[in-house]
């Protein structure tokens, strides 16, 4: 009955949304509409998880819905090889803190961030 799931987080600022998963977190665009001019919809793939980032405008107009980017009703999980590394090109780059690396359940190691709208990323590894 349903075949894949795609996130969509919308953003204020899509350009800044694509340096933040495509430079810093090293997702791979994989759509752009329109391809010409500012982008109001981007499709970004990891591994085999894809994300969406729509414009607000672009949810306004296509839905009829005003999203509200940043308020922490969920949190994406970014899995790494090494969350004190990548905490640290993060954090270089400006990212946003909320909680430093630290040890987890599950023997798991995890930072927690925000995006350039505000969402939450949390990075994961496990414990070496």
């Amino acid at each position: 009955m349903f075949d894949t799931v795609l996130v969509n987080l919308y953003t204020r600022d899509i350009e800044a949304g694509i340096h933040f998963y495509r430079d810093l977190l090293g997702f791979e665009e994989t759509l752009r509409t329109p391809r010409e001019g500012a982008p109001a919809h981007v499709e970004l793939r990891l591994g085999g998880f894809t994300i969406g980032l729509g414009a607000v405008e672009a949810a306004r107009s296509a839905h009829g819905v005003e999203p509200e980017p940043g308020r922490p009703v969920m949190a994406m999980a970014v899995w790494a090889r090494d969350v004190d590394e990548a905490f640290e090109h993060l954090v270089t780059a400006g990212v946003p803190v909320i909680q430093p690396p630290r040890d987890a359940g599950n023997d798991n190691r995890t930072a927690l961030l925000r995006d350039p709208d505000g969402n939450l990323v949390e990075i994961v590894a496990k414990r070496r």
